[in-house]
């Protein structure tokens, strides 16, 4: 069989752990699978490459900087493969432009549109342990681009879907998904399996790994993947078609902290009004979260947006207050969105009964409110999001503890 395994940058971090994931991608190979793996820069490298950048050039290109920040996968791959090697096995390593990941001009944020096979395809025949760059690809130009933060997992599924290995293993510094953060919740527990769809809903709710676009990409594709640990046999956390899934009521919870809300009141309430606020933010490269539209007196639209974009965002309505025609401009960004996700959602009323009942009983306030057939968020006040997180999970724990 063939298998695609991923190591994130804690699992690479350092000559121990480089060593550790060699000893485990050789066991792979032992029992007679054939081996890609896909690395990521080493713990805080690629920080470490932002940070030079900026003490050159603080205004530094973004073509330069998909350049630089190339080079600490590149170091990665190359430092496995050795590792490897040592064991006595045979690897080599292979960067973006010569695998012949292709993907699309959009420096620092690109997406993968096609895999070559030839070059990886010709290496398994040699009998070797192929070590592919996570993160990057080559654009139309030969110019070397990266895929956004966190996108070796995006790589490694590309390569998945395209070779039709058996499974993609994310190995990373958590052995699995869990119901909640174990972080903020004791009593979280892992989960056996999950669909992909509760999967997408916790990974753009706020939970880090694995990627967003990677769950995306192995949905589309069936490619199915495994979240394990790098550094112990614990079993991991499938994630797979959710027809094959037991339909758990409740996936998971995930808190968000990088969130901001943005209130505009006063604006006529007729067609086209809504459009006129999110049209100008989207050209910014503003995205919206959560929406809240309400007509009584005029038309007023709360909004969340990244901590990040608060600060644009006020501009970018500034601007354009006499256009839009709004009477008032709020934020606030002492937030925090708490996700609730399962796959019984829709068919299960008594869940979101459930959900309120917990923070009421908590004396935890809800600022906003958004609700989809798998999943309910609420703005909460993020000094209460942690007690908010563990009186919800300990609300459903009894549910979790029977069906996941």
């Amino acid at each position: 069989m063939l298998i695609v395994q991923k190591y994130g940058g804690t699992s690479v971090a350092n000559a121990e752990r480089i060593n550790n994931a060699a000893c485990r991608i050789t066991d792979a190979y032992r029992a007679g699978n054939r081996v890609i793996v896909v690395v990521s820069a080493q713990g805080s490298m690629t920080d470490s490459l932002l940070e030079k950048a900026r003490e050159v050039n603080p205004e530094a290109g973004k073509r330069e900087l998909d350049m630089l920040l190339s080079t600490g996968e590149q170091q990665s791959a190359a430092l496995m493969a050795m590792a490897i090697q040592r064991l006595g096995y045979s690897a080599v390593s292979l960067n973006a432009a010569q695998v012949g990941i292709e993907s699309t001009s959009l420096y620092g944020n690109a997406q993968i549109k096609n895999v070559k096979t030839k070059r990886i395809s010709h290496e398994l025949e040699r009998g070797n342990i192929v070590i592919v760059t996570g993160f990057q690809g080559v654009n139309r130009f030969d110019d070397i681009t990266t895929l956004g933060r966190g996108a070796s997992d995006t790589t490694a599924v590309a390569l998945a879907a395209v070779f039709g290995a058996g499974v993609c293993e994310i190995c990373t510094d958590v052995d699995g998904i869990y119901t909640a953060d174990p972080r903020i919740v004791t009593t979280a527990r892992k989960l056996k399996e999950i669909g992909y769809e509760a999967m997408l809903e916790l990974t753009a709710s706020g939970l880090q790994k694995p990627h967003n676009r990677a769950v995306e990409m192995a949905k589309r594709f069936g490619v199915r993947l495994l979240v394990r640990s790098s550094f112990s046999d614990a079993p991991g956390t499938w994630i797979k078609e959710d027809s094959d899934v037991e339909q758990l009521s409740v996936s998971g919870l995930v808190v968000d902290r990088d969130v901001a809300r943005v209130s505009v009141t006063g604006l006529a309430d007729k067609p086209g009004t809504a459009f006129n606020v999110f049209s100008k933010l989207a050209r910014e490269g503003i995205s919206a979260g959560m929406i809240l539209q309400s007509a009584v007196f005029g038309e007023d639209i709360s909004f969340t947006v990244r901590k990040r974009d608060l600060a644009k965002t006020g501009e970018v309505l500034e601007a354009n207050k006499e256009n839009i025609g709004y009477d008032k401009l709020a934020t606030d960004e002492n937030l925090a969105k708490l996700t609730v996700v399962g796959a019984g959602m829709a068919s299960n009323s008594g869940v979101a009964a459930a959900l309120f009942e917990a923070l009421y009983d908590n004396g935890v306030n809800i600022h906003m409110i958004s609700t989809s057939e798998i999943k309910i968020q609420v703005l909460v006040d993020h000094r209460e999001v942690g007690k908010a997180t563990k009186a919800v999970h300990d609300k459903f724990e009894l549910l979790l503890e029977s069906e996941a």
